[in-house]
């Protein structure tokens, strides 16, 4: 029996491209069967473009300023169909999307903390971490998500939680979250992909 073809990934993005360079990272070692077929961006001016371009990865920037969401979404949806993506990864994408019908259950995110907490509208990079630290939190983590028209909103599909240390930084917590987040998000889309696979008619257990 041949081995199935990877899952085709369309990535948006907003910002550095760390996750964006984690999943190319692990698909060129061959943990991840997977290839990114597309990166959509909300700014042509960000790290996570320029990785993209040296990865010879079409991207297509879109940016939000100015535009309704439902026709921003359905550009940035149409952008993902074009490439014949399997799955949506949210990569620091920092904006709320509409998700058409044919997306439904295909667009997931990785949310730097233990969602329902310390999620929604603001929660994003260092006021998520600040915020823990703050509350007192002893655990943090993060989350992979299934993306809805709501913020942080979805079923989770995944968790990893990381030590909150008496001495740390948001900084230095932002460093650990990360770290799991590396291992949490292929994990998660490993997972999606055996589903398919089962789910596909005419495979085998």
């Amino acid at each position: 029996m041949t081995d199935p073809a990877p899952l085709r990934l369309a990535v948006l993005l907003s910002g550095s491209g760390r996750t964006l360079d984690n999943l190319l990272e692990r698909i060129a070692a061959g943990s991840l069967a997977a290839r990114v077929e597309a990166v959509v961006a909300s700014r042509g001016d960000v790290r996570g473009v320029r990785i993209a371009a040296a990865a010879a990865i079409p991207v297509t920037v879109l940016p939000p300023a100015g535009r309704p969401v439902d026709a921003w979404s359905d550009e940035i949806f149409a952008a993902c169909r074009a490439a014949r993506a399997d799955l949506v990864v949210m990569a620091g994408f920092l904006h709320l999307v509409r998700i058409p019908a044919d997306f439904a259950g295909r667009v997931i995110n990785i949310h730097p903390a233990l969602l329902p907490a310390f999620g929604g509208r603001g929660f994003h990079g260092m006021h998520v971490h600040r915020a823990v630290l703050a509350r007192g939190c002893t655990v943090s983590g993060c989350t992979v998500h299934l993306v809805d028209d709501e913020y942080d909103h979805g079923q989770i599909l995944l968790q990893q939680v990381v030590p909150v240390l008496p001495d740390d930084t948001a900084e230095s917590l932002a460093a650990r979250v990360f770290a799991a987040e590396c291992h949490a998000l292929p994990a998660a889309i490993s997972r999606i992909a055996a589903v398919r696979l089962s789910a596909s008619p005419g495979v085998a257990p």
